[in-house]
């Protein structure tokens, strides 16, 4: 029998790769903006080869794309017609995709997210939340995932909200938070407070994700390794983020003025985006602070996830194509290589 993500968390460090909003909406399969997965059902192959590509770069997870395919986004697009066979197909690609590779032994996990409808003063939303978290889990149930991820969600009461849906149907919980400037939750507990109620309302994986790059999420997660007893996740987005400008909502390009806005979230953030070599020194230093639920946010691709999973000790599939610079024409050091192409500097 497979074992259950906890028990191979015990062992060490699990890769899940995500993102797939920025990843879909680069390949012209997603609209920015509302950012609903409609491609789930328009494009389900292209979804199909992204968990391919992020399987045989080491992910660990296969994490269905249900992410913003809930009631209110498709409701903003007046497609809730959509919701159960959005739902039900993203799920369903997921399983098949991992069933491509029976020798790994994959993990398949549900997502929830953000409802964008919870307000603090408004106790009826609480319902609504509720009543959306609902539906999302009892479909996530009858595909059988092995978990369920609670996501980029900044508000601990809505946080609460999702994570009782999970446990009442028995699932195990990754509960993460996207904290936003001024390092609070947007009612106003510190990520680690904020990870602590969850753990000790049954959370077994508590973390954070999305909104802020590598440099200003690991301080965050320190914190947070100190304050729980269970498991951490790590899932920052892999860009470069400051300490002036801890997330990248709201992130100007001093070096471009064509910018519709000056906003460079969330098309034209190339000019901040972390390179691999980044990546792999934020997992290794999940490594070295126990921190074993690691990956990474919107705009992952493949090559990150791969140099992820080598920072961790591992060899994914595509290792066998991992850089080796020794063969090449000007930078090689195989002895066959024409030394007239290495005496000038291009």
């Amino acid at each position: 029998m497979s074992k259950d993500l906890i028990s191979r968390l015990n062992e060490g460090p699990v890769i899940c790769a995500e993102g797939y909003l920025f990843a879909m909406e680069r390949r012209g399969y997603l609209q920015a903006g509302a950012f609903v997965p409609e491609v789930v059902l328009k494009n389900p192959e292209v979804v199909t080869q992204l968990h391919r590509e992020f399987i045989r770069a080491g992910s660990d997870v296969v994490q269905a794309f249900t992410y913003y395919g809930h009631r209110e986004k498709l409701r903003i697009i007046g497609k809730e017609d959509l919701l159960e066979p959005l739902q039900k197909q993203a799920l369903n690609i997921a399983h098949n995709a991992a069933k491509e590779f029976p020798d790994l032994d994959l993990l398949v996990c549900g997502d929830v997210a953000n409802t964008n409808i919870y307000d603090p003063n408004d106790k009826n939303s609480f319902k609504e939340c509720q009543k959306m978290y609902e539906e999302q889990i009892a479909w996530a149930k009858e595909a059988k995932v092995d978990f369920v991820v609670a996501e980029t969600i900044s508000w601990v009461e809505e946080m609460k909200i999702a994570l009782k849906a999970i446990k009442d149907e028995g699932f195990i919980a990754v509960a993460n938070f996207a904290i936003p400037r001024g390092d609070k939750t947007r009612d106003g507990y510190s990520a680690e407070d904020a990870c602590k109620i969850v753990e000790d309302l049954g959370a077994e994986v508590v973390g954070l994700n999305c909104y802020r790059g590598p440099q200003t999420t690991m301080p965050l997660l320190k914190k947070v390794r100190e304050k729980v007893s269970c498991h951490v996740a790590g899932l920052p987005v892999p860009y470069r983020t400051t300490e002036k400008d801890p997330t990248f909502l709201n992130i100007h390009d001093h070096a471009c003025d064509c910018i519709p806005g000056n906003n460079a979230f969330p098309v034209a953030l190339d000019s901040f985006y972390c390179n691999r070599y980044e990546m792999a020194e934020f997992a290794k230093e999940c490594m070295q602070n126990k921190i074993n639920f690691i990956g990474v946010c919107c705009g992952a691709e493949p090559h990150h996830v791969r140099e992820m999973s080598v920072a961790i000790g591992k060899k994914p599939i595509s290792y066998e194509f991992y850089p080796d610079m020794s063969k090449h024409f000007h930078h090689g050091t195989d002895s066959s290589l024409k030394k007239v192409n290495k005496e000038i500097k291009y």
